[in-house]
């Protein structure tokens, strides 16, 4: 071993911060195992001695009466002929040179030093990313396939990946756009740290209103539920903690300034913020916005209610292929049965003209 290579290792130290003796146990371990795939039999031991710049090898035998094993063992009076202190049970350490010591030496350094540098990177892409997830992070699209999306992050170099299911149809994915992505999950991969990342959760949405409602951040406005069919609706139930703040204006702003940045950031995807209630029956009629609710009633079974709407707004109620409905469900956790007012009045449901002040009934 040559001196440079030491003072290579305490270059490797100062600029990736990884200490010189992490390489050196490393490499002793890795040369051990190497020279004893090249045909050393029995115990192997070695020092590394950077401040001389060398490395040594030894077997090692323990001393026993009767030899069994010559590779492993030898005699007392064999290792009294080494040394005449030693007795039975001590270790008798031989310096030896591997057969082809240089190349071993030299392929075995590369591998251990690339390997460490692998798994400090690694390490360090977790220790940065481990705390990331739930969080809203801004990368750089670097690669697509058929099915993904790689978007790396910052200097680290990270890769974060968006399958096929955390995609939105309506949005077009090309190299080098910058784009805000929540992060779903953080994990150690084989090739590092492996962060899966969406723009189809509703967990974006929660982030980007929290960037631009203050209030939100505080604590004072909190978000008590989130539906959403990315690119196309969502709905957010909102309350405040305090009663001098007007949660709906809060997230909407002056003039609206607040809602369409997020309307923006989702390119075009429509938001209904909506009061959240305690009431369940209240809350459901204010879910199903845009369309007006004539009343709410719970039918018999558990968070089953039936919605009843003016005849020219149950198309609005439903939604484009149901989705208003779906959503409302999904945003209170109750099922509910949309029907216009004539419907319900002819299931004896509601009495003709009933209803008209949008009063929700237990």
């Amino acid at each position: 071993m040559k001196e440079d290579f030491f003072a290579a290792l305490a270059d490797l130290e100062r600029e990736k911060g990884i200490p010189q003796q992490v390489f050196l146990d490393a490499l002793q371990n890795a040369l051990v195992s190497a020279c004893k795939k090249q045909g050393s039999a029995g115990a192997v031991e070695l020092k590394l001695l950077p401040e001389k710049g060398t490395i040594e090898f030894y077997t090692v035998r323990r001393v026993v009466d009767e030899v069994e094993d010559r590779d492993t063992q030898i005699s007392l009076e064999d290792a009294k002929n080494i040394k005449k202190s030693y007795k039975v049970g001590d270790f008798v350490r031989e310096k030896f040179i591997p057969k082809d010591f240089s190349r071993i030496a030299a392929q075995t350094a590369k591998q251990v030093i690339m390997q460490k540098i692998h798994e400090t990177e690694r390490d360090a892409a977790m220790d940065e990313f481990s705390g990331k997830e739930g969080e809203l992070l801004v990368g750089t699209v670097r690669k697509t396939d058929l099915h993904n999306v790689y978007v790396e992050f910052g200097s680290s170099q990270v890769e974060g990946v968006m399958l096929p299911s955390d995609q939105v149809a309506t949005e077009t994915y090309n190299v080098n756009d910058k784009i805000k992505v929540f992060v779903k999950r953080v994990k150690a991969g084989f090739k590092g740290a492996q962060i899966m990342v969406s723009r189809s959760s509703a967990g974006l949405v929660r982030k980007l209103f929290e960037e631009e409602v203050p209030e939100i951040k505080q604590g004072t406005v909190v978000i008590k539920a989130i539906s959403r069919e990315a690119g196309a609706r969502t709905k957010m139930a909102i309350w405040s903690e305090d009663p001098r703040v007007d949660a709906i204006g809060a997230c909407v702003g002056n003039k609206g300034a607040r809602v369409n940045a997020v309307v923006e950031e989702l390119n075009g995807e429509k938001i209904d913020i909506i009061p959240w209630s305690e009431n369940p029956l209240e809350f459901i009629a204010k879910a199903l916005s845009p369309a007006k609710v004539i009343s709410v009633t719970q039918l018999e079974g558990e968070k089953t209610a039936m919605a009843v709407v003016p005849d020219d707004k149950l198309s609005l109620a439903i939604g484009k292929d149901g989705q208003n409905a779906r959503l409302a469900v999904r945003l209170t956790g109750w099922k509910i049965d949309v029907k216009s007012r004539s419907a319900a009045a002819k299931l004896g449901m509601i009495a003709e003209g009933d209803g008209e002040d949008g009063q929700q009934d237990a």
